[in-house]
């Protein structure tokens, strides 16, 4: 069962990302504050859940959380600010379009770009501790990965609607023989054996 808050008797947002090691797509991020006494015991890590199960969990986030959003920062915007810098900025994004103004943010992972004067914490693994980080992972997750089937539609080679942009060997085997598109970021490696250049023409 995931911890309900970092601490009682405040309001917490919690923040996670989705898409940051992939090769295509934005990345996208979520912030959700949850109402006091939410509890679900489904709700878990987004990589440890079904893709059925996340959906259905969305939903219920979506009807039940205080406020949440979710908001991502394009292939352009990460090839211009490196993807650790997006993905932070992501996340403020998200949580300037909260409806409730937030007094403490729970983020997933080791490090953040303070939120102007907001206090926070950084929680490893969070997603697979507290509820609200798990929660803002789901969003992130589903929505991302509905951005990606959609993408699929313009580009069925690439495989987007199973792999997400991830760089799995289907997907670099079509950037090999396809090429890339304007979705690739730039400044990520797409290929191996130095033919990253062929790709973009520089």
């Amino acid at each position: 069962m995931l911890l309900p808050y970092f601490a009682a008797d405040r309001l917490e947002a919690g923040c996670d990302e989705a898409g940051r090691g992939c090769l295509a797509g934005p990345v996208f991020a979520a912030a959700v504050i949850l109402p006091p006494g939410f509890s679900s015991p489904e709700l878990n890590d987004s990589k440890k859940l079904k893709e059925a199960d996340r959906n259905s969990l969305r939903a219920m986030i979506e009807e039940e959380a205080l406020a949440w959003c979710v908001a991502n920062f394009s292939v352009a915007e990460i090839d211009k600010y490196n993807i650790f810098q997006s993905s932070y900025r992501a996340m403020h994004r998200a949580l300037d379009g909260l409806d409730e103004r937030p007094e403490f943010l729970l983020i997933d992972g080791k490090f953040f770009i303070p939120y102007g004067e907001m206090p926070h914490a950084c929680v490893i693994k969070g997603d697979g501790k507290y509820q609200s980080i798990a929660a803002a992972g789901i969003l992130a997750k589903t929505h991302r990965d509905e951005h990606m089937r959609v993408l699929h539609e313009q580009f069925p080679q690439y495989g987007w609607d199973t792999n997400a942009g991830y760089p799995t060997a289907k997907h670099r085997n079509a950037i090999e023989e396809y090429g890339a598109t304007e979705h690739h970021r730039k400044s990520f490696r797409l290929l191996k054996d130095g033919k990253q250049y062929s790709l973009f023409g520089e």
